[in-house]
């Protein structure tokens, strides 16, 4: 757990000093230099069908080193006034593939820039489709909180099969995963549009983005082990990417999703290319409380919204939505 835990001490932001000497600390030694767009970029193998994903951003407020705590094999800020959370999210994703690749897990490994201010990274990776995208079967991030998640779907829309959730967990022989229709959306999410399988996985820390967030130690050393041990032909891959499943949580959705999406046939749906931001903007100013029950129904505080990057704080706008499914 060494050296988790010394990854975790490297403050974060985008753009931050901390965050360069972290990358050339930990991943510049395995990866080489990152593409144009921040990603670090390593394939093992002839012809990997799994990219494995993370993020080195983290959403501290300031850069540097800070002090931990660990106290019944949790980890923890040790000082909160100085430090405005653990950066769990996604140091412990960075880590567990760092320990895949020392085991030679065959795989495409990207560690992605800019998540916390709209997965900036990712977008633009996808964007330039690089050859070996398109022989990817499954988009697996490394960044949900808590032990049991396997993450079918983001912002509401399915990225991932129940059948790939199941074959997931079997893969590793950890019953405990399963699917969880509650995801936000991490990098996996950009990749959706042309990968069957994107999802995110629990690697075990709590309270995320703030300063009581926490890293259970035991969990990601389970997750580890798991890992490197995971017998990945077991994964079913089912989905068609081409296809838009919603998640009928509530009735809100059942009353909404076709004039946010387009014709509703039951279960798919085919996206309206002219729906302009303006329209979302009605829909939301016209059903503020609706649209507050989904956002908390996906695990949104406002807190959260603001340090995921999704207002505009701190200069950053994020018209995440509108860009990819508009």
């Amino acid at each position: 757990m060494y050296s988790l835990i010394e990854m975790l001490r490297y403050k974060r932001p985008q753009g931050s000093s901390t965050q360069q000497e972290f990358c050339e600390r930990f991943l510049e030694p395995h990866f080489g230099l990152p593409d144009r767009d921040g990603n670090y970029i390593l394939r093992i193998g002839d012809n990997p069908k799994i990219c494995f994903a993370s993020h080195h951003d983290t959403v501290h407020k300031t850069e540097g080193l800070q002090q931990l705590v660990v106290t019944n094999n949790v980890v923890s800020v040790a000082d909160p006034t100085v430090s405005s959370c653990l950066g769990a999210d996604c140091t412990t994703g960075v880590w567990l593939m760092m320990g895949m690749i020392e085991q030679g897990i065959e795989g495409v490994y990207v560690v992605h820039a800019a998540e916390e201010i709209g997965c900036i990274g990712s977008a633009a990776l996808v964007k330039s489709n690089p050859y070996w995208l398109t022989h990817i079967d499954a988009v697996i991030s490394f960044d949900r909180y808590g032990d049991n998640s396997v993450i079918t779907h983001q912002m509401g829309l399915r990225t991932a099969s129940d059948d790939f959730a199941k074959s997931f967990a079997d893969a590793l022989d950890m019953p405990q995963l399963a699917a969880d229709t509650h995801g936000s959306y991490t990098d996996s999410n950009e990749y959706a549009n042309v990968v069957p399988e994107c999802t995110n996985i629990s690697v075990g820390y709590y309270g995320q983005h703030g300063i009581n967030e926490t890293q259970d130690l035991e969990y990601a050393d389970l997750l580890m082990y798991a890992l490197t041990q995971a017998d990945w032909t077991k994964l079913v891959i089912s989905r068609d990417p081409s296809l838009y499943e919603t998640h009928y949580e509530d009735d809100w959705w059942g009353q909404n999703w076709s004039r946010l999406y387009g014709k509703d046939d039951g279960k798919y749906i085919e996206p309206l290319d002219d729906y302009d931001r303006e329209s979302m903007i009605g829909l939301v100013t016209d059903n503020p409380a609706a649209v507050a029950d989904l956002l908390m129904g996906l695990g949104y505080t406002p807190d959260l919204l603001i340090d995921e990057g999704r207002l505009p704080v701190n200069g950053y706008a994020n018209d995440y939505i509108a860009r990819k499914y508009m």
